[in-house]
């Protein structure tokens, strides 16, 4: 440190090993790979969920059979030969680059085999109709696709499995969202922590090639549209305030609830979930069925339409929408089919933002429909960072990139107090499966009432 560096030295140190240049090269290849998986996987997506449209609006009511159908058919499958492709996917990554899982049973969260099956499986949820998005199995594509470039690095190679896992799960968001920077601190808020120095270089830039291929094929768009927002002044203040609030006690409720499902409580009916997995997954569908019913099929999918409809004005919808909603994205998540909650949570916010505006001003629909968005997603996932980033993307200009950095950080605040953070605590739970400590840990005894002694 006490010495300038030698620009000579170090440039001769460069280009002294063409092995090292040939690992950078196999990575930025599976990085670009990476965001053509995730490209692929959003093009089935629509497809399969423009399959389901077709059908809910020629015959309404056949959903009530397609859906539950559809959804113990993907439940079965996945349980039969795919049980790690089940659920999000970020938690699969979070339980791989945990250090207490040994190194061989990563494979049971990230490989090609289950990148595959989670397009195949994550297309077909769409093709239900369930309250699903895309971008945590995004996550689980990416890393999937980045893991493989191991077997074809030197032996001596700086970028080990780690710093793969890592790459992958950021671009498939930066793909997901085509929000490189979101990708970025992801990685680092999400992931896990901190980049190595020796191969953060070759990581941000794999994670920002996997961003520009998505960037490449559908433009630099986001599916929920571009948020144009007012002059804002201080009388946004007080809805703001609300609208971070109440998205900080929703999505800490909503992921208390996620965290309860899908790790064994309430008892009585994960019993049943656990006895008979595929009728439970088709009454969930059911379930979801009928609520899109009810809504005239805005629940349906990851839930963009009805925040566009909301952006613009057209066609109100209640506050009941924003609680139906989040039930569909429960049982959806709670049946055990492959599925994201990024979508669905920032439509869920995006109503909250919206009955907020109703209540004070109409005008300023758009912005706090953007602070409920950057709200939910960081109350439930409690990243606020990568969901403030998520949403300053949608923005129209930097006028509120204060204001939804100060949504996201004070409704994860609030979420902190109410639940433990979702993702870690899937991931924690997953290890603990792999690993046999769940099965290992005893029964807590039943408390009996002894009756009194006589003195």
């Amino acid at each position: 440190m006490n010495h300038e560096p030698d620009f000579l030295q170090n440039l001769r140190a460069e280009f002294s090993g063409w092995r090292l240049w040939i690992d950078r090269a196999i990575v930025l290849g599976y990085a670009v790979l990476a965001g053509l998986f995730v490209v692929g996987f959003t093009h089935a997506a629509e497809w399969a969920f423009a399959l389901f449209e077709g059908l809910f609006h020629r015959h309404s009511w056949a959903v009530l059979l397609w859906t539950p159908a559809l959804t113990a058919a993907i439940v079965w499958a996945t349980r039969r030969w795919f049980p790690g492709a089940a659920g999000s996917g970020i938690p699969q990554i979070k339980a791989a680059l945990d250090p207490d899982l040994p190194s061989e049973r990563r494979g049971l969260f990230a490989s090609l085999r289950l990148t595959l099956a989670k397009i195949g499986l994550g297309a077909a949820g769409f093709a239900a109709g369930l309250s699903v998005g895309r971008e945590g199995p995004s996550v689980q594509v990416a890393a999937g696709v980045m893991q493989h470039a191991k077997r074809w690095l030197s032996p001596g190679s700086t970028i080990d499995m780690r710093a793969l896992l890592v790459a992958g799960g950021a671009a498939g968001i930066a793909a997901a969202f085509n929000a490189p920077l979101a990708g970025v601190v992801f990685a680092i808020e999400e992931l896990s922590g901190r980049l190595e120095a020796r191969a953060s270089g070759v990581i941000i830039t794999g994670i920002v090639l996997a961003g520009l291929v998505a960037v490449s094929a559908f433009g630099n768009l986001s599916y929920f549209g571009v948020i144009r927002v007012p002059h804002l002044d201080w009388s946004l203040l007080g809805p703001g305030l609300a609208v971070a609030l109440l998205s900080g006690v929703a999505g800490g409720l909503f992921a208390r609830l996620l965290i309860a499902s899908l790790t064994g409580a309430p008892q009585r009916l994960n019993h049943w979930r656990r006895r008979y997995p595929v009728r439970f997954a088709a009454a969930c569908g059911l379930a979801v069925a009928v609520i899109g019913l009810v809504t005239g099929g805005v629940t349906y999918g990851a839930g963009s339409e009805a925040v566009k409809r909301m952006l613009h004005g057209e066609a109100p919808l209640s506050p009941l929408y924003t609680l139906l909603k989040f039930i569909a994205t429960w049982l959806t998540a709670w049946s055990g089919a492959p599925g994201g909650i990024f979508a669905p949570s920032l439509s869920i916010g995006a109503g909250i933002g919206d009955a907020i505006a109703r209540l004070a001003s109409p005008e300023f629909g758009p912005a706090l429909i953007a602070l409920g968005m950057a709200g939910f997603l960081a109350a439930v996932t409690q990243a606020p960072l990568t969901a403030f980033i998520i949403v300053m993307e949608m923005v129209d200009g930097h006028a509120m990139v204060l204001s939804l950095m100060a949504s996201a950080m004070l409704a994860s605040l609030v979420s902190r107090m109410i639940s433990r953070p979702l993702y870690e605590t899937l991931a924690e739970h997953m290890v603990g499966a792999a690993t046999g400590r769940l099965a290992a840990q005893p029964q807590e005894p039943v408390a009996r009432e002894e009756p009194p002694r006589s003195p």
